[in-house]
């Protein structure tokens, strides 16, 4: 199944509530919030008492990424703030397994991001403990960069993992998708597409967000 997952990165700070009820109301799926801490990647976003805030005036499905060092001390309190789905860099901590599991144990579920230079095979011993898999195809920290093309094979090494594994774990890119490289991406085996200015900088959302899943549905089949 296709989704598409504004990234909030790219919406307009000034009216944020309107923003995610513009995206909601095109279709997306989820709403992508990438948490950005100034060490583990060079930029500073929002944190938690922002998704508080949307989470009361909107029923989405919330996306967080946290781009943080040491995601362990802050994942109870993103689960509290209406969190469903939080996802950690394996580049991050030391313990991925540790901080995985305990986002399972407060309801939520469990993500793990790649950077670009990071290797696939690193997820392998992680796969029983995770729910989705986010494959970055540009280096995190900045919005409107361009695709890596080379990150495609990555993620036809992914999708192979999660189907020898036999587990119900979504695959997740982020970075650069756009009508033409989420083509490439769902071919190579993606399922989840974070997209930030190619919708949120759109005037019209809803279809922005209706050909985006055009065509990724087209290179599916």
């Amino acid at each position: 199944m296709i989704k598409i997952a504004p990234s909030l990165l790219a919406a307009d700070y000034k009216k944020l509530g309107a923003e995610v009820e513009r995206v909601s109301d095109g279709g997306a799926d989820y709403l992508h919030l990438d948490i950005m801490d100034g060490a583990f990647v060079p930029n500073i976003s929002f944190g938690a008492d922002v998704i508080k805030s949307l989470r009361g005036a909107s029923g989405m499905i919330f996306d967080t990424h946290l781009m943080i060092y040491d995601p362990m001390r802050y994942v109870a309190k993103f689960a509290d703030a209406g969190s469903d789905i939080i996802t950690i860099h394996y580049e991050s901590c030391n313990d991925q397994k540790a901080v995985l599991k305990k986002i399972r144990e407060l309801g939520k579920k469990a993500g793990i991001s790649i950077k670009p230079d990071t290797p696939a095979f690193v997820l392998e011993p992680l796969i029983d403990y995770v729910d989705l898999i986010l494959v970055m195809t540009v280096e995190p920290g900045f919005g409107g960069q361009k695709f890596i093309g080379a990150m495609t094979e990555k993620i036809v090494s992914v999708r192979a993992m999660i189907d020898a594994a036999d587990h119900n774990i979504e695959l997740e890119v982020d970075g650069g998708i756009n009508n033409v490289t989420i083509a490439e991406a769902a071919a190579a085996g993606a399922d989840v597409f974070v997209a930030g200015t190619s919708v949120f900088g759109a005037a019209d959302a809803e279809k922005a967000i209706a050909d985006l899943r055009a065509a990724a549905l087209g290179a599916k089949k």
